[in-house]
């Protein structure tokens, strides 16, 4: 197989105006998340960081540049990845061009233990979750989605 680059993420799936930049294991739940808005007509790219540090600078920016939405997906505490890429976007002169930028992460407070899925559930980084945050992002109430399913549908 072809070497890991380090310091370079990838895209697994190219969408458009919205993309998903995930860091870990939040990867599948994303690819799922995609396939619930494409229900709703939404076409997103999803892309996989693989690393934080060196983060891959020109990854971000083509995200930034090429779509109206940007989440940051990850298993971390809020200050990691995803204010990572908020702080190179700013330095950067990406934000406040329109770009709407959300981080989902691991909420500042203790889950309680059990299995994973029930913590990832709590923690609001499941696919119905990650789907949610980007029809929350386009301002998509649920009588407006119901509405794109039915003309989606006819097309």
């Amino acid at each position: 197989g072809i070497p890991l680059e380090i310091g370079k993420g990838r895209i697994v799936r190219q969408g458009e105006s919205v993309a998903l930049l995930s860091l870990g294991t939040r990867l599948g739940e994303c690819l799922s998340a995609v396939h619930m808005l494409e229900d709703h007509g939404i076409r997103a790219t999803v892309a996989d960081a693989r690393f934080v540090k060196p983060l891959d600078t020109a990854l971000v920016e083509q995200l930034a540049r090429t779509h109206d939405v940007l989440l940051t997906v990850e298993e971390g505490a809020i200050g990691g990845f995803g204010t990572q890429v908020l702080h190179h976007l700013n330095a950067a002169d990406l934000v406040g061009n329109g770009l709407k930028l959300r981080n989902l992460c691991l909420p500042d407070h203790f889950i309680q233990q059990a299995d994973p899925t029930r913590m990832y559930d709590e923690a609001g980084l499941n696919a119905a979750q990650i789907s949610r945050a980007v029809l929350d992002c386009l301002e998509i109430r649920p009588s407006q989605q119901i509405f794109l399913a039915r003309v989606n549908s006819m097309a």
